[in-house]
């Protein structure tokens, strides 16, 4: 009678948890609120290591449950492989202001064009990247690297072994992806525009920034990721 209720009520429902899911509740909620960033099932799992990862997913939906129904200004995502705590989107302008000196310090629009050339063509060397943007990418590659959004992923079988470049899990984070299958489709970017800033998920605000087609990416970019051997050879200089 009380699960009937519940569900009539819009309540989550604690019965479909185990007593073990419930202890274990309230931990989980406090290890991912703790994580500046996101936390890894493996991690949770190392901490406690007798939940099982379908336990683990379950309480993680659960606990969204209940933030929906007490209508909370956050929620629990998935990105980068592991769980973060976000606030919801219509929050989105009040906590802007929060964060008015963090916004200063965006990504310029020069490296959000090269940023897009590699998530979209990785792995790709840097000479490859100046022939679509057209211009030296020495210094904006530094940043990018220096921010660890990108990384070395190998060198190319070219003259000279030129280095490759891929995108890192710190950028999966920054834009708030769970892998780089959730970067838009590049027919899709045009669709974008259509969309109110607001009720746009901030990696797709981005990007709607950037004139994809001008960087000369539709032709072969799907926005999957390509499979090239990888090594952990690391940069000695900037020959490529």
């Amino acid at each position: 009678m009380t699960r009937e209720k519940n569900k009539k009520n819009n309540i989550p429902d604690v019965n479909r948890l185990s007593d073990e899911e419930m202890t274990y509740l309230p931990i989980i909620e406090a290890l991912v609120f703790s994580s500046e960033s996101p936390l890894p099932l493996t991690k949770i799992r190392e901490i406690i290591p007798g939940l099982a990862p379908k336990q683990i997913n379950s309480i993680i939906e659960y606990l969204n449950e209940q933030y929906r129904q007490g209508g909370r200004s956050y929620e629990i995502r998935e990105i980068a492989g592991g769980y973060q705590m976000f606030t919801m989107p219509e929050f989105a302008a009040f906590v802007d202001k929060l964060f008015q000196e963090k916004q200063q310090s965006r990504l310029t629009q020069k490296a959000l064009e090269t940023l897009a050339i590699v998530a979209y063509k990785q792995p790709v060397t840097r000479h490859e990247i100046e022939e679509i943007r057209g211009v030296n990418v020495d210094g904006v590659m530094k940043t990018l690297m220096s921010r660890s959004l990108v990384t070395i992923s190998g060198r190319a079988q070219a003259p000279g072994s030129p280095f490759l470049y891929k995108t890192t899990r710190k950028f999966l984070d920054y834009f708030g992806l769970k892998s780089l299958d959730d970067l838009p489709k590049l027919k899709e970017i045009d669709e974008l525009i259509d969309v109110d800033d607001e009720d746009r998920p901030y990696h797709e605000t981005i990007l709607r920034e950037i004139d994809i087609s001008e960087l000369g990416l539709k032709e072969n970019g799907n926005g999957e990721a390509n499979n090239r051997e990888e090594n952990g050879d690391q940069e000695k200089s900037d020959q490529a």
